[in-house]
């Protein structure tokens, strides 16, 4: 009688272990970096779908998202207040999201843009929904070595 209760005793404890750890796994944050790092409308609108839909799939699951877009190179294009041809998507993707508990941030790399300037030969304005960071590979680094997931479309 000892030894079956000793059985279920342990039994029950592996039970509450796994569902314990079971619900510690759904309970981690979801946070996405996504790249941009080509001048072209396309990938730009595509890592803004990404993003939204990222933020939808979650929000309709009632789970809290982060989502990071880095853009370097020739996609710091996008952000850039001038050049931009989703700045008006941006800036109504950020206002929408701004109201939920999700979260998207730009990041436009300050590398890229110190050398834009260099070679065009004036300051760059950033559109206004974006901070600048160092360096935007060194960003996803950053955000990759925390644990977030990271997609280039």
């Amino acid at each position: 009688m000892i030894a079956i209760r000793r059985s279920l005793l342990v039994a029950f404890a592996i039970s509450f272990l796994a569902m314990t750890a079971a619900h510690a796994q759904s309970a981690k944050p979801h946070r996405i970096a996504i790249q941009v790092d080509q001048n072209d409308p396309a990938v730009m609108n595509l890592a803004l779908n990404n993003a939204q839909n990222v933020i939808a799939y979650y929000r309709d699951k009632d789970e809290d998202v982060d989502v990071e877009v880095v853009a370097y190179g020739p996609g710091l294009n996008m952000l850039r207040a001038d050049t931009s041809p989703v700045k008006d998507r941006i800036a109504q993707i950020a206002s929408t999201e701004a109201t939920f508990p999700s979260k998207i941030v730009f990041s436009a790399c300050n590398n890229t843009l110190k050398g834009m300037e260099r070679r065009e030969g004036h300051a760059i304005t950033i559109i206004p929904q974006a901070r600048i960071v160092p360096s935007g590979v060194v960003r996803i680094m950053q955000l990759e070595e925390l644990g977030w997931s990271y997609v280039r479309p």
